[in-house]
């Protein structure tokens, strides 16, 4: 949240998609950081690889509090975790893919990749998933499925999350020390920003191709 009686924000100084995230944070607060991370959870193309370092950039600034920022955030990413475990034990791994892979930028094959993590490494699949890019979102999932027990399931979830948190948000933290130079350069970090986003973008697109040819060459 911003401080009483200031009238601007060093988010407000940051242009581009990294300056729009940075307000977007500033604005909401601490509760609005965890409400990211939930939907992350849930939505995985939602990057808290910007989102939590930006968070800890701003706490260094001193517009909101290190440690709310680590417990929301925590939090939000286990209510989000939790969502798709009761997901699973409700209706069953192979009907929560069917209807999840349905959701924009969603695919049959990332839940695939997290179910195959799951059974390989059994529990610790849990702790280690939520360190791992394009596993820890959809980890939980089998882990509803196989009625993993919630107990065992919140521990390594919470502990699990709240390195990979506490990481980026110290990142953000060091970065903060550095405002000039955060300033100076924030347009090539959207510049690298947009690239990748562009990049996904057309792997997607070649991917969607690709998995639509062979029912093509079946008709």
């Amino acid at each position: 949240m911003r401080i009483p009686g200031a009238t601007s924000s060093p988010a407000d100084e940051l242009t581009g998609i990294v300056g729009f995230a940075a307000q977007s944070i500033d604005s909401l607060g601490e509760w609005g950081v965890g409400l990211f991370t939930l939907l992350e959870t849930v939505f995985p193309p939602i990057p808290s690889e910007v989102i939590l370092p930006l968070a800890g950039f701003l706490t260094r600034q001193g517009s909101l509090n290190l440690a709310l920022v680590f417990v929301t955030s925590t939090l939000g990413a286990y209510v989000g975790a939790l969502a798709l475990y009761f997901l699973g034990a409700k209706v069953g791994l192979e009907r929560s893919i069917r209807w999840l892979s349905k959701l924009p930028l969603m695919d049959r094959e990332d839940f695939e990749r997290a179910d195959v993590w799951f059974r390989r490494h059994g529990r610790s699949a849990i702790f280690f998933g939520r360190l791992l890019p394009g596993v820890r979102s959809l980890i939980s999932l089998p882990a509803g499925a196989e009625r993993m027990h919630l107990g065992t399931f919140s521990i390594f979830t919470i502990a699990g999350s709240a390195i990979w948190n506490g990481a980026l948000i110290g990142l953000g933290v060091l970065l903060g020390r550095q405002y000039s130079m955060v300033e100076q350069y924030s347009r090539f970090l959207n510049y690298a920003v947009y690239t990748a986003l562009a990049i996904f973008l057309a792997w997607l697109v070649v991917r969607q191709i690709r998995r639509g040819k062979p029912a093509q060459d079946r008709q």
